[in-house]
């Protein structure tokens, strides 16, 4: 199976990664819908989607304003986006308010509750995560293969989110700073690189995929892979556009 991370920074864009969007082509789902939301439409295969939002903050949710667009480039029958309830309302009140945005694309609300069945057999549950505005992390499981999404959290070994996302093959896992930004992490409610280290390494999983990168920074290496690969050796930095099979 194949995912695409089309956006892989957080906050906001800059002039080498757009914020989070990530599709899974074959299976009709998204997990979350930040500015690089624009280049779903290149990549969707099924004729109906499922989005997923971990939470609202606009550097996740804004590129809902980019459906129109999509669906010119791949025509969808059926388009839901879940997430907490609290947050669906938030986007109704704000983001599509008449002020700012005075036509909603053509999306059904759906709330999260349980586990979610995904179109092509798989499953999907949710977790609480730590920061600011309840976010939530997912775990998607299929018979053969599993995988986790981590964003907009502290990371901590110890944290109960590591239980749930326990052996999945593949994790992307946020890590906004560098261990010389870990005292910035904790006050913001985001992760370093030694934090994200220990977390895979705790959680047993297969392969480890940075996301939501400063956007501070552009370099190639801009949180010390050397660091992670010293914990957990099957660690990569995520990148726009990236494909990565699992």
């Amino acid at each position: 199976m194949k995912i695409i991370l089309l956006g892989t920074t957080g906050y906001h864009p800059n002039d080498r990664r757009h914020t989070p969007c990530m599709v899974l082509p074959t299976c009709g789902v998204m997990l979350d819908a930040g500015t690089a939301m624009y280049r779903a439409g290149r990549y969707l295969q099924t004729p109906e989607v499922d989005i997923f939002l971990t939470h609202a903050h606009l550097d996740h949710v804004v590129g809902l304003t980019y459906l129109f667009d999509v669906v010119r480039d791949c025509p969808l029958d059926r388009i839901r986006v879940h997430a907490l309830a609290e947050h669906l309302a938030a986007l109704d009140e704000h983001l599509f308010s008449p002020a700012l945005f005075p036509k909603k694309p053509p999306y059904e609300s759906c709330p999260l509750g349980g586990e979610v069945a995904l179109a092509d057999g798989g499953r999907l549950t949710h977790f609480p995560l730590a920061h600011q505005g309840r976010v939530l992390g997912f775990r998607l499981d299929w018979p053969d293969r599993s995988m986790a999404y981590v964003t907009d959290t502290t990371a901590e070994p110890e944290a109960d989110y590591v239980r749930r996302i326990a052996g999945v093959d593949l994790l992307l896992h946020e890590c906004y700073y560098g261990d010389e930004g870990a005292a910035w992490a904790q006050q913001t409610g985001h992760s370093s690189t030694s934090q994200v280290a220990r977390v895979a390494e705790k959680a047993g999983v297969g392969r480890l995929v940075l996301i939501h990168i400063n956007p501070r920074s552009v370099e190639n290496d801009p949180i010390g892979l050397e660091t992670a690969r010293a914990i957990f050796p099957d660690t990569e930095i995520g990148e726009d556009l990236m494909e990565l099979e699992f």
